[in-house]
């Protein structure tokens, strides 16, 4: 009986150790594994079972992509100003074993790297150029950290400028700079404007101008078109009318003509001629027709008699 106690216990005992080390890795994390205190393998994800007093995990290591910001440091440019600039930096583990075993404090390496680069690079800038190059600044500086964090099992996928802090009367002058900038563009585009403004008036009275003598001609021309019409109908009138005073004489004449007339009346019709043509201004000498006739026998006699 207490033998079969004992084999229980020690049953108990091998099945707990076992359990214990049966290990479950997951997704974007690596275990890195030391037997007898050396590197023996490292741990993807899955199951995985570790050999109880010989093995130990020495690293768990996160493989998603980190970020780590830096404090601002101070750098000095080209022309001798000071500045605060703070970096942040993007990377990602991608050889645990490196990560574990090639520095101490890896996070640390990377932000003094990351300072003396910046310090070196800001150092042959003028202020005007850094505070205008942030993305070449990022990108020289990513180039020699992931150069640089290679033997450590790091990659650096990204370095951004977060602040760059020049000192206070640079600030100020920037901010008079700018202002001064803006006024000039807010006077800019208001004499364009202006200057707009008074084209469009410009046209539209020229438009207008336009249009009104367009108007004033077409007026013109109709009411000449309006005095041709009423001379065409006055002419037209006139003529009826004198054509109708002809053909009434016509037919009076013909009346007359058919009615054969005797000569009391031609000669008193002649008479009413004479009245007529006497009543004029002028001075007028009229002959009877019969005076006019013996002047014609006198004359053929006078013929006759040479």
């Amino acid at each position: 009986m207490p033998g079969i106690i004992i084999f229980i216990v020690l049953a108990v005992i091998v099945a707990a150790i076992i359990i214990s080390n049966i290990q479950i890795v997951s997704q974007s994390t690596a275990y890195v594994i030391e037997r007898l205190g050396t590197y023996s393998t490292t741990w993807d994800t899955g199951l995985h079972v570790k050999i109880p007093f010989i093995e130990k995990i020495a690293k768990k290591v996160s493989l998603k992509e980190k970020v780590a910001d830096f404090p601002p440091q101070p750098v000095i440019t080209k022309d001798n100003v000071t500045m605060q600039i703070d970096t942040v930096v993007f990377y990602q583990i991608t050889d645990p074993k490196l990560y574990a075993y090639g520095v101490e404090n890896p996070i640390s390496a990377i932000e003094n790297l990351a300072a003396t680069t910046l310090r070196n690079i800001i150092g042959e800038l003028e202020l005007d150029s850094t505070l205008t190059s942030r993305d070449t600044i990022n990108a020289k500086i990513r180039v020699i950290l992931d150069e640089a964090t290679d033997p450590w099992g790091i990659k650096v996928n990204r370095v951004e400028l977060k602040n760059i802090l020049p000192p206070r009367e640079i600030q100020d002058a920037m901010e008079k700079q700018m202002k001064a900038e803006r006024e000039r563009r807010e006077a800019i585009l208001k004499a364009e404007g202006e200057k707009a403004s008074r084209v469009l008036n410009a046209e539209g009275h020229k438009e207008s101008k336009i249009r009104e003598a367009e108007g004033e001609k077409q007026a013109a021309i109709l009411r000449a078109e309006a005095v041709k019409e009423a001379k065409i109908k006055e002419a037209e009138g006139e003529a009826e009318a004198i054509l109708k005073i002809e053909q009434a004489k016509a037919e009076a004449i013909r009346l007359i003509n058919e009615a054969s007339p005797k000569e009391g009346y031609l000669t008193l019709k002649s008479l009413e001629a004479f009245e007529t043509a006497s009543n004029g201004q002028a001075t007028k000498i009229i002959i009877p027709s019969e005076i006019q006739g013996i002047a014609g026998l006198a004359q053929g006699i006078k013929e006759s008699l040479k």
